[in-house]
C-alpha cells in the first residue's frame, strides 16, 4: 500500500535556479500569494510575503515580500527588504535593501536603504536613499545623486554612502 518508490512521480527536469527565493530564517514565517490569487485590498503579514499573482492595494510586512516573476501587483510596500522580478506599479518603502531581479518592472517610488538593479530590469520612478531606511528618522534623508558599485557581472548596487565617497 504504501511502498518507497511506487507511484512517486519523477521530476525530470530540476527547479529552475534563476528562480527568485525567500530567504528563510529559524522561526520565520512566508505567506504564499499563489498564481492564480487575484487579491484586492490591504495584505498585512507578521512574516514574510511571496507573491505569485495578482494584488492590487496595499502591502504591510513585518518580514520580505518578494513578487516573482509572473506576479502583477500594483499597491504600495511597506516591508523589510523587497525584491521585485514581475510586474510593479506603486511606492517601495523599505527599511533596508529593494532589489529589481532580473526581467523585473517597477513603476513607481522607491525610499530604502540600499537599492539593487540588475541588468534587464526596469526601473520607472525616483529612488530616495535613507541611511534609515524608508522608516528611519528624517535626518539623513536626500535626493542627490546616488553612487553605483557594478560588478562584473553587469549587477548593480546603488548606495548613498558610495555617493559621498566620489
Amino acid at each position: 500500500m504504501f511502498r518507497r518508490g511506487e507511484g512517486e512521480e519523477k521530476h525530470p527536469q530540476p527547479i529552475d535556479p534563476k528562480e527568485v527565493v525567500m530567504k528563510e530564517t529559524p522561526g520565520s514565517e512566508v505567506t504564499v500569494i499563489g498564481q492564480g490569487a487575484r487579491i484586492e485590498g490591504t495584505l498585512v503579514s507578521a512574516g514574510s510575503l511571496r507573491i505569485d499573482g495578482q494584488v492590487k492595494g496595499k502591502i504591510n510586512a513585518d518580514g520580505d515580500v518578494v513578487l516573482s516573476s509572473q506576479s502583477q501587483v500594483e499597491a504600495d510596500i511597506d516591508s523589510q527588504n523587497a525584491t521585485v522580478a514581475g510586474r510593479f506599479k506603486g511606492n517601495i518603502m523599505v527599511k533596508n535593501k529593494a532589489e529589481l531581479a532580473k526581467g523585473g518592472r517597477v513603476d513607481g517610488n522607491i525610499t530604502c536603504k540600499l537599492l539593487a538593479i540588475a541588468e534587464g530590469a526596469i526601473f520607472s520612478g525616483q529612488s530616495i536613499m535613507d541611511q534609515q531606511g524608508a522608516h528611519g528618522g528624517s535626518s539623513g534623508r536626500g535626493q542627490g545623486a546616488v553612487g553605483v558599485e557594478t560588478s562584473a557581472d553587469g549587477e548593480g548596487a546603488f548606495s548613498r554612502d558610495a555617493a559621498r565617497t566620489r
